[in-house]
């Protein structure tokens, strides 16, 4: 399903990087201000050795039932001490991130997306 083709394998999180990444995260969907809960939410993620972002939105034709669309993928590999970043195309398959494809920290990754400055991850 990924777009990439990775040499080294990544590992799995250990229960304190895992606990880490939920912290930093669960701080990520609070600021969502409250009074726009109920039209958008922030969700994550975090699989053995990666983690995807979503945005939430009541679905159109059914507003009790919430859409979920994916915006960053994030994988970390061992071997090359990274994290590597994750885009989707039209063809709705993870693809490396070219402005910013890898940095040794998940913060400074998810800070690009944030920045979001080819307008790939909000739109």
């Amino acid at each position: 399903m990924d777009g990439d083709r990775l040499d080294e394998a990544p590992m799995a999180f250990s229960q304190i990087e895992r606990a880490r990444l939920k912290t930093f995260l669960n701080t990520w969907v609070e600021e969502v201000p409250v009074r726009v809960r109920d039209e958008l939410r922030h969700a994550y993620q975090i699989g053995s050795s990666d983690v995807v972002i979503f945005e939430r939105r009541p679905r159109f034709e059914k507003p009790s039932e919430w859409h979920d669309s994916e915006v960053a993928k994030f994988r970390y590999v061992k071997a090359a001490n990274e994290w590597r970043l994750y885009c989707q195309f039209r063809d709705l398959k993870w693809h490396a991130y070219e402005p910013l494809p890898s940095a040794r920290t998940f913060e400074e990754l998810f800070a690009e997306v944030r920045r979001d400055p080819t307008g790939i991850f909000w739109g």
